[in-house]
């Protein structure tokens, strides 16, 4: 049985940030009062005596392991040990430094261990010393990886099998340690059982050691049992849905060879929808491999549920959201998604109406917003309305619509209103590695639209913005164990212009800012955009953005971390004319972390024009 699991997740970014310091602030809390209750007497409190003393003099490189892992520091507190006692936990003691040191390629180690009495400590009555000279460390010297079953001779198969040698993780030259050689087999079983063959098994590994050259000899085979090709879908848990809406949401590719990634695509599809609360896709191999089940089991939502939020971020401030789902709204079936979201830049009540998919993955939409936003120096009140068709897959997205927005401007004694009506296309791909904490490939969005302005001067115009993000490596960083990862670079561009007549009154929604967390660092969020007279910054019609950032994994202890160290260097700039665009450049370093909600990034930018220093938190990624 194979089998990948989604649990539906309600967590939002700003909740996970609150729950976390409130959480710090409970602990700290907590101790200071622990702390305040100890008795005055509380330090006088004699130390516990120990049988005896232990100090490693070892290189760093092994130090802090053997410190964790030997089996002697578990005795140092039982006060009545004999010296016969003792004497037989220091062979043992000899024996398992060996023994742990085999473990980080080191086979040919010295270990001496050296006890002294100590009468002079009123806590010891014994010290001892073990002072390890690892010696060289043991080097891969061959690999053979053998196939056994239909993968060794299916043609078909040829491009798996040059891909698991290939990817391989412990190459020839590289030190060996029992770690990597256990994660090696693991990622090679993984690659052989995520295609074609899932119940494929690694049926015999050796490691041979020879301890005179250093050198270790691997080899390892991998059967694959017999390929798999996906049957059809048997769909449990449904009640409010029909089966059709499984189907269009899941479009599993039956007949096709299995393949792991397009059920993880799948199940994240219907986990996606907002119609199931959890999902499991199943393979069922007891069957015909030719036409394996595959069982989608669901749980479906509840038909409507209510969300609240409270959060913090350094663009907007503190942040309170609700929001109402409708799953089936009475009469058409449409999905609503209702949510009214408050901070200190943006304040903004909207609704949404989604159509169920149909047998192209197209849905209808229609939505509507009402909105309060800082925009430069400027607050803009904003109306939109928009109708048209949407279709969303794992990489690329479509839609297609009409949209109203109506704008008004006010602030330092100015009030103008604009409106418009214009029809648009928008699309997105993302070739990313990984959609949620992408380290290779590229992501490229386009929109263009044509419209008219309303009311008594009717001018039409145009609008288009182009964004473009990707990861290109750039060096590597390498663990103790000789493992390395790839640093990179970020590489971010986004340009926009509209076009029209000099008279033509455009709402401001539908022209540029830029600045804050996700933009140009540095500055304050939608900080940037044309100089007006007395420092007045209001939207311009055109844009342009550029941002480079080094990512590097972050080693610790000679182990690689969730984290990564990064610096960067943003600019950006908008202006009515092109020839007017002068870019703000922000400059910084931050880090990065893998968070159970997505890459948690803090960045401290430097704002070359204002020349301050800016706190920036964002979490999650989106394409």
């Amino acid at each position: 049985m194979v089998r990948v699991g989604l649990r539906g997740l309600a967590a939002r970014p700003a909740v996970f940030f609150l729950w976390f310091w409130m959480l710090l602030a409970a602990a700290g809390a907590a101790r200071g009062q622990a702390a305040d209750a100890l008795p005055a007497t509380a330090n006088t409190t004699p130390a516990r005596p120990f049988a005896f003393t232990f100090e490693i003099q070892a290189p760093a490189s092994v130090h802090d392991y053997l410190e964790r892992h030997l089996d002697l520091q578990r005795y140092r507190e039982v006060a009545d040990l004999d010296a016969q006692e003792l004497a037989r936990l220091l062979t043992a003691a000899q024996r398992n430094a060996r023994d742990l040191l085999g473990t980080l390629g080191y086979f040919s180690p010295e270990v001496t261990l050296t006890q002294r009495e100590t009468p002079e400590s009123p806590t010891a009555a014994r010290a001892v010393t073990m002072v390890v000279a690892p010696g060289a460390p043991t080097r891969i010297g061959s690999v053979d990886i053998e196939f056994a079953g239909p993968i060794g001779t299916d043609a078909g198969a040829a491009v798996q099998r040059a891909a698991i040698r290939t990817d391989w993780q412990l190459r020839p030259g590289q030190t060996f340690t029992q770690s990597a050689w256990e994660d090696a087999k693991s990622a090679a079983l993984r690659q052989l059982t995520t295609t074609r063959y899932p119940t494929g098994e690694l049926t015999a590994s050796k490691a041979e050691i020879d301890p005179d050259t250093r050198t270790a000899r691997l080899s390892v085979t991998l059967s694959s049992g017999p390929p798999y090709r996906f049957g059809p879908l048997q769909i449990k848990g449904m009640d409010r849905y029909d089966a059709e809406l499984v189907e269009r949401l899941a479009r599993f590719p039956t007949g096709e060879e299995y393949d792991q990634a397009r059920m993880l695509e799948a199940q994240q599809r219907l986990g996606d929808s907002g119609f199931f609360d959890s999902v499991f896709v199943t393979l069922d191999t007891a069957g015909n491999p030719q036409a394996a089940p595959v069982v989608v089991q669901l749980r479906e939502s509840t038909l409507q549920k209510i969300v609240l939020g409270v959060g913090i971020s350094t663009d907007g401030g503190p942040r309170l959201s609700v929001e109402h789902t409708h799953r089936r709204l009475p009469g058409i079936g449409w999905r609503a998604l209702s949510k009214l979201s408050l901070d200190r830049a943006t304040q903004s009540i909207g609704t949404e109406l989604l159509a169920p998919p149909d047998a192209g993955n197209w849905r209808w939409l229609a939505s509507g917003l009402l909105q309060s936003q800082d925009s430069g120096s400027f607050k803009i009140y904003s109306q939109r309305l928009r109708a048209g068709r949407t279709q969303n897959t794992e990489r690329i997205d479509r839609s297609y619509y009409l949209q109203y927005d109506r704008a008004r401007t006010a602030g330092d004694g100015v009030s103008e209103t604009a409106s418009s009506l214009s029809a648009n296309y928008a699309w997105t791909h993302r070739d990313f590695d990984n959609l949620t904490f992408p380290t290779s490939g590229d992501g490229l969005g386009a929109e263009v639209g044509g419209g008219l302005t309303l009311g008594t001067d009717r001018q039409p115009y145009g609008r288009a913005l182009a964004r473009w993000l990707g990861y290109r490596p750039f060096g590597e960083v390498r663990a103790d164990s000789g493992v390395a990862r790839p640093a990179r670079l970020a590489l971010r561009a986004e340009g926009g212009a509209v076009i029209a007549r000099d008279q033509a009154r455009i709402p401001d929604t539908q022209l540029f800012v830029t600045g804050g967390d996700t933009t140009v660092r540095g500055y304050g969020y939608r900080e940037i955009g044309t100089q007006l007279p007395g420092d007045k910054v209001t939207a311009g019609r055109y844009l342009a953005v550029g941002s480079v950032e080094w990512q590097r994994p972050f080693v610790h202890n000679g182990r690689f971390t969730e984290w990564e160290s990064t610096v960067f260097l943003d600019a950006g700039a908008v202006a009515d004319k092109p020839s007017r665009l002068r870019a703000k450049v922000g400059i910084g370093a931050g880090a990065r972390w893998r968070s159970p909600v997505g890459p948690l990034q803090v960045d401290v930018a430097y704002g070359v024009a204002t020349k301050r220093l800016r706190l920036h938190l964002s979490v999650g990624f989106t394409f």
